[in-house]
């Protein structure tokens, strides 16, 4: 039973299937329903008064089920899709549960280019190849890059994407294909397209070459796509989760999977907290695999025999300084050697560059090969006026694209960029493939597949649509001033004085954006528990947030905060691994840690910060890049 998402009216509300399988639908709501529906979890999400689940409330909610009291679903994985599925779920009126192994977005979902985009080059393929599949996605990828905006705007926003052209068959090429991505946009298009002169080009993008290799800049076609902060939209979707109601449990790892008594079908799974090493059994009519790169290895405790759907693929970004892109405009590299798209894009103050596609193999902290900096780096330097060092590289990282092939197909050739979902054993279902940018519809259909293996009965059908995740709702690009006038940050000195610092524009955008209308309860720790220290020079995450994240987002070690609730770590190598011993010391005091912790989380942090190729954790040469 593997299929694609159902396209929107843009196809004529055409639902396809990938492979011949059957359409899902949810049961049909009167509009009137659906209404007080969504109106219902809204309020229950974004009353001011809503307070989280404990983990230790979510771990007994999860050790509560019984065999003859099962969850209607366990996910397993907490990223984008899993966190996703979990929100599908709970807003339906299904009793929820969710693990990861090690935190939300710890994996692929926290390593992206932090774009949400429908595709330009799908719709390349789809033109020159007459290729519909490819156009499918195109479609349904715009659709979703609205909603995905739309419903968490503190997080996610328009960026202008430059596209130069150094010979005039370039401009209409690129001014003709960009016209074609707004047309497939339709009412969903963010901002028109359009083509700038070389001196308009350069005016918006100082660092743009005008000249190379023997051609002359005869101009740039822009066009709007969307960016985000991935880590905190999935965190903010597993929270927002757990307010409509699952019980979901960040480092928690599936050992094993249960089976009833003949040993056909899944009826839960034994699960480790790996922070206590305690094991017990959660019971769910249905097991949704969201494991994405790691969903093979969930397959296998079904069946060991199954044949591996992953064809990992390894995807590289580096990190560098802001002066290297203009605040508010990207650059697109639209020729590589590898025929890849590069993208260099203005991100938290910062330029973040890539990415690489190649083979890899499956690995829990994947490292970047230092070919592949050197790729992205040589990749940009042809574009750009500015020299292009590699000891400018202030963070490096890889991350593991799941692509998916059909369980079922005769070869290995029905590689997908789209998501695949299908049940091949009794109570087992699988999502996986697919892309950030369509995880709200990727876990609308695994929810479907879910309610049609368990034959479930939900309360009614899908709103995540609509659905604003914490902190969205209310929220506008203006909320940063109440901040700064309302607030101010109470910084305690070495000598153990207490000293008033202002709320700055940098630091109150910073929480405004990173938590949206919450930023509030962040600004309000820093001014009386004083805690408005910075805790990394030159960027403007605060001792406050520490202690916030680890009261009311679940982040329950320093890696947790560094890599996923603040983005230092993948922002600034160096800094990060200044900050962690204040981190370590607030987060000790909240979770009343002993020094043996405290100790073991600074070895496992320098160890995961050693994964990351900062110029200062890498042996290279330099090279052309000195």
């Amino acid at each position: 039973m593997t299929r694609f998402r159902k396209l929107g009216t843009a196809l004529g509300a055409v639902a396809a299937t990938a492979y011949g399988g059957a359409i899902l639908l949810s049961p049909p709501l009167s509009s009137n329903d659906h209404g007080s529906q969504l109106s219902a979890f809204q309020h229950k999400i974004h009353d001011p008064a809503a307070v989280l689940p404990s983990r230790q409330v979510q771990q007994s909610s999860l050790i509560g089920s019984s065999s003859a009291n099962p969850l209607d679903i366990l996910v397993i994985g907490g990223g984008a899709t899993g966190s996703g599925v979990a929100l599908d779920a709970a807003t339906r009126g299904l009793r929820v549960g969710l693990v990861e192994r090690e935190d939300f977005s710890s994996g692929t979902s926290s390593r992206s280019t932090k774009l949400i985009h429908g595709g330009v080059r799908y719709l390349e393929k789809a033109v020159f190849k007459l290729d519909y599949g490819q156009l499918k996605l195109v479609f349904h990828a715009l659709e979703e890059r609205k909603q995905v905006i739309d419903n968490a705007p503190h997080l996610c926003n328009a960026l202008p994407c430059m596209t130069p052209c150094f010979d005039w068959f370039e401009v209409v090429y690129y001014w003709t294909g960009l016209k074609m991505y707004d047309l497939v946009a339709g009412a969903r298009l963010l901002h028109l397209s359009r083509y700038y002169s070389t001196k308009e080009s350069v005016e918006l993008f100082p660092t743009l070459a005008t000249e190379g290799n023997g051609r002359s800049l005869r101009g740039t076609v822009v066009y709007y796509d969307g960016q985000m902060n991935d880590a905190r939209l999935n965190v903010g979707l597993a929270c927002t989760a757990a307010l409509a109601g699952a019980a979901v449990l960040n480092h928690a790892e599936v050992v094993s999977l249960l089976k009833d008594s003949v040993g056909e079908r899944i009826i839960g799974a034994r699960i480790r907290d790996n922070l206590t090493g305690k094991e017990f059994d959660t019971y769910a009519k249905v097991i949704v695999n969201a494991a994405g790169p790691y969903c093979d290895s969930v397959r296998k405790m079904a069946d060991k025999n199954v044949r591996d759907v992953i064809c990992p693929s390894s995807g590289v970004h580096i990190i560098l300084p802001d002066y290297y892109s203009p605040e508010g405009m990207g650059l697109i590299v639209p020729k590589t050697k590898d025929g890849r798209v590069v993208f260099m894009l203005p991100w938290l103050g910062r330029t973040v560059a890539g990415t690489t596609d190649s083979n890899t193999a499956i690995t829990f902290l994947p490292e970047p090969h230092e070919d592949e900096i050197q790729f992205i780096l040589d990749a940009i330097s042809d574009y750009l006026n500015v020299k292009v060092r590699r000891s400018d590289v202030l963070s490096a990282w890889s991350g593991i694209r799941p692509l998916a092939t059909d369980p079922s197909a005769k070869n290995t050739e029905s590689i997908s960029r789209d998501h695949v979902v299908f049940e091949e054993h009794p109570g087992l279902v699988t999502i996986t493939g697919g892309k950030w940018t369509t995880y709200r519809s990727m876990a609308e259909d695994a929810v479907d597949a879910a309610i049609k293996a368990g034959k479930l009965t939900p309360a009614g059908g899908c709103v995540t649509n609509n659905l604003r995740i914490l902190g969205g709702e209310g929220w506008d690009p203006a909320s940063f001033t109440v901040l700064t006038q309302q607030y101010v940050r109470m910084k305690l000195t070495h000598e153990g004085k207490v000293v008033p610092g202002v709320m700055d524009t940098a630091s109150a955008k910073h929480l405004s954006h990173a938590y949206g209308t919450l930023g509030e309860r962040v600004a309000a720790i820093a001014q009386n528990e004083n805690l408005g220290k910075r805790l990394a020079h030159g960027y403007p995450f605060l001792e406050a947030e520490v202690a916030y994240c680890a009261r009311h987002e679940y982040c329950e070690s320093a890696i947790d905060f560094i890599a996923r609730r603040s983005r230092l770590a993948f922002l600034d190598t160096d800094a990060a691994r200044r900050a962690l011993p204040r981190v370590i010391q607030l987060l000790a005091a909240e979770h009343k840690w002993e020094k043996s912790r405290q100790k073991e989380e600074l070895q496992k942090a320098k160890d995961f910060l050693e994964t990351f190729k900062s110029s200062k954790n890498a042996q290279f040469y330099d090279g052309k890049h000195n």
